[in-house]
C-alpha cells in the first residue's frame, strides 16, 4: 500500500465555493487566488464531481492544470454514488472526470461522502473498493480513501472492511465536537487511534465560525483582538494530532489572505485559548440554529429553485441577531430570481441528498414563517 505523502501542506484550497461572476464560476479571480495559495508555499486542492454543478473540476484546469507543472501540486477528487447506476458508470465518471481536469491522474480520489444508508450500500454493490485499488496500480489514482458523513459505527465497520484506506476526509469543527448528528469528536477520535491521516472539511461550518453573536466573539478578541474569528476555527483543528490537512472553501481574496496569515506561522491554541473556544461552544448550544453549512447539493434537483442554503443563512441571522433588519432585506432580494420557502412542495429530494441530514421540508415552513410574515 502506496503511504500518503508526510509533507502535506496544513491548510488545503477547497474548490466548492469559488467567487462567481453573471452565474458563472470567475476564472480571473480564480486564477489570483490560485497564485497566492501556490507563493505561499502551498498546493492541495480539493474539487468534487458535483461542485458548482460540475464546473469545479473544469475550473481546476482553467486556474490550476494549464498554468502551473503538474508535479508542482497536488489534485483531489470524489467519486459520487449517486451518479452510479450500473457497473459502468463508475469508469464513465471517472473518466470524464480526468477530461473535464486535463490530467492523466488524480494524486488523492476518494469515495464520495460515505453514509448510512444508500452512499455506502452503493459502493460495496459495485466493489469501488476494489477499482480504485486498480486505479492505482494503473497510475492514475496516487492515494485513495474516502469522505464521511455517517455514524461512528459505520466508519469503524468500513475501516474494518477495508483497511486498505489511506486517508478519511471528516468534518470537524469546534461546533460540531458534540453534535448529536455529526459526532465530529467520535470520528476524530476513531481516527486518530487507529493512526488513519485526516483530511478535514468544514473547519468553519461553511462561513458560521467566521461571524458570531457580539457575545461570543468578545471571548476571543479579549484574548487576540487583531486575530479573525476564523482564525480560531482553524487553530481549533489544527492543534488536534492526526490532522494531515485543513480544507478551506475560500470565495474571495480577503479570506485567502487571512488564511494564509493564519498558517503562515501556525500557532497551536493554548490552554486559555482551548477554554475560551469551550465556553463560546456553551454558548452555541444555548444557541440552535441550522446547522447547514452551505454545500449546495440541494440545489441542483430543487424543481422549485429555492436556494435553500441562503434561505436558512437568513434564518440564522435572525436568531442570533434578534434586531437586525438584514435578513429579511436579504430575502426579498434573493426570491427574485428564485423560488420561496413557502413553494417547497415537500418532494424530499433536499433531504435525499443532505450531508448534515437536516429537515429540510419542516426547516422551509419555519423559514417562510418568519421571513414572509
Amino acid at each position: 500500500m502506496a503511504i500518503v505523502p508526510e509533507k502535506m501542506p496544513k491548510l488545503g484550497f477547497g474548490l466548492m465555493r469559488l467567487p462567481e461572476k453573471d452565474g458563472e464560476i470567475d476564472i480571473p479571480h480564480v486564477c489570483r487566488m490560485v497564485d497566492a495559495y501556490m507563493a505561499a508555499g502551498l498546493n492541495y486542492f480539493d474539487t468534487a464531481y458535483v461542485y458548482h454543478s460540475g464546473k469545479s473540476e473544469v475550473a481546476a484546469q482553467e486556474a490550476i492544470v494549464k498554468r502551473y507543472p503538474r508535479e508542482s501540486f497536488t489534485l483531489a477528487t470524489k467519486l459520487p454514488a449517486w451518479e452510479i447506476k450500473k457497473a459502468e458508470d463508475v469508469d464513465r465518471v471517472f473518466n470524464e472526470q480526468l477530461e473535464r481536469a486535463g490530467v492523466d491522474y488524480y494524486d488523492f480520489y476518494l469515495l464520495h461522502s460515505i453514509e448510512d444508508g444508500s452512499n455506502h450500500d452503493t459502493y460495496e454493490k459495485y466493489d469501488c473498493y476494489n477499482w480504485g485499488l486498480q486505479k492505482k496500480k494503473e497510475g492514475k489514482i496516487k492515494h485513495f480513501g474516502f469522505s464521511f458523513h455517517g455514524s461512528p459505527k459505520l466508519l469503524a465497520d468500513v475501516l474494518d472492511r477495508h483497511p486498505e484506506m489511506e486517508f478519511v476526509q471528516i468534518q470537524l469543527n469546534y461546533a460540531d465536537w458534540e453534535n448529536p448528528v455529526v459526532r465530529s469528536g467520535e470520528l476524530y477520535e476513531i481516527l486518530h487511534s487507529r493512526n488513519i491521516p485526516m483530511i478535514i472539511m468544514e473547519p468553519v461550518k461553511g462561513g458560521m465560525l467566521a461571524s458570531l453573536k457580539p457575545e461570543m466573539e468578545e471571548k476571543f478578541k479579549a484574548i487576540r483582538p487583531d486575530d479573525s474569528v476564523a482564525s480560531w476555527a482553524l487553530r481549533f483543528v489544527g492543534s488536534l494530532p492526526g490532522v494531515m490537512t485543513i480544507l478551506s472553501g475560500m470565495s474571495n481574496e480577503e479570506q485567502m489572505e487571512d488564511n494564509l496569515k493564519t498558517f503562515k506561522d501556525f500557532e497551536p491554541l493554548s490552554e486559555a485559548e482551548q477554554a475560551a473556544v469551550k465556553a463560546v461552544q456553551k454558548i452555541m448550544m444555548e444557541t440552535p440554529v441550522i446547522g447547514c453549512t452551505a454545500c449546495r447539493y440541494c440545489c441542483d434537483g430543487c424543481p422549485q429553485k429555492i436556494s435553500i442554503p441562503d434561505v436558512f443563512r437568513a434564518v440564522n441571522t435572525m436568531k442570533l441577531y434578534d434586531e437586525d433588519f438584514r435578513p429579511k432585506a436579504f430575502y426579498k432580494g434573493l426570491v427574485e430570481n428564485s423560488g420561496k420557502a413557502s413553494d417547497c412542495i415537500g418532494c424530499g429530494q433536499c433531504e435525499s441528498v443532505c450531508p448534515q441530514h437536516l429537515p429540510i421540508i419542516e426547516l422551509l415552513k419555519e423559514a417562510a414563517s418568519k421571513l414572509e410574515s
